[in-house]
């Protein structure tokens, strides 16, 4: 399980599997849904309970790894480290789906983090979930990463569902072991970036899709 607390690391580590060994993240279907439901409406995240929470996130200067090259004293991390499962998100701000799209942050280099916990249901809108295979489709201008229950799947120059897809292309990733049941919670974590970074656009974050997508 994940760690609920974030410790900033203080010298390079290897990763716990060479990274072209990482196991492949599952890949979402290509054929088209049986059954979606938007979340960006008041009807659709009430069919998960799902609350959104809203923070702007910011990078901050902190001492370089240990093992840096000496001309390097510092670097940056990011706070809050909002992908942890189980983030006490209780003060931030709650945003009506219908507000998700609406613009974000101070424009040019800015992210933000998007939180919320989704409880599938016995019914989804007249779908019976059981059995099924769900799959959470997130697409933010400009780029996304996508945290589910505090993981980021993701493996080395293979298709990695949850990392940064592409200037506003859809993230979409298979939720649970592949079919989902009913009562079973997803903590999803979405950090949104504003971009391209090296060509700051005088622009700000928007959330274009927010949808449960069910197949058969």
């Amino acid at each position: 399980m994940p760690p609920s607390r974030y410790v900033r690391p203080t010298r390079s580590l290897p990763p716990p599997i060479p990274p072209l060994l990482q196991p492949q993240p599952p890949l979402a279907p290509l054929l088209p849904p049986v059954h979606v439901i938007d979340l960006m409406t008041e009807e659709g995240s009430a069919v998960f309970g799902a609350a959104w929470r809203v923070k702007e996130a910011k990078l901050v200067e902190c001492p370089a790894l240990s093992d840096a090259r000496p001309e390097f004293k510092t670097t940056y991390d990011l706070e809050p480290h909002a992908e942890l499962l189980g983030f006490d998100d209780s003060g931030w701000d709650v945003v009506p789906p219908t507000d998700l799209g609406g613009k974000r942050g101070g424009g040019m280099v800015s992210f933000f983090w998007f939180r919320t916990i989704l409880t599938i249901p016995a019914s989804a809108q007249g779908f019976e979930t059981a059995a099924a295979k769900a799959v959470l489709r997130v697409n933010v201008d400009d780029y996304a990463e996508v945290w589910v229950n505090g993981e980021l799947p993701r493996a080395s120059g293979r298709p990695s569902p949850a990392a940064v897809q592409g200037f506003n292309m859809p993230n979409r990733l298979v939720l649970g072991n592949n079919l989902v049941s009913p009562g079973e919670k997803f903590e999803i974590a979405v950090f949104a970036i504003n971009g391209p970074i090296s060509a700051a656009p005088a622009n700000f974050l928007w959330f274009r899709e927010a949808k449960v997508e069910f197949f058969r």
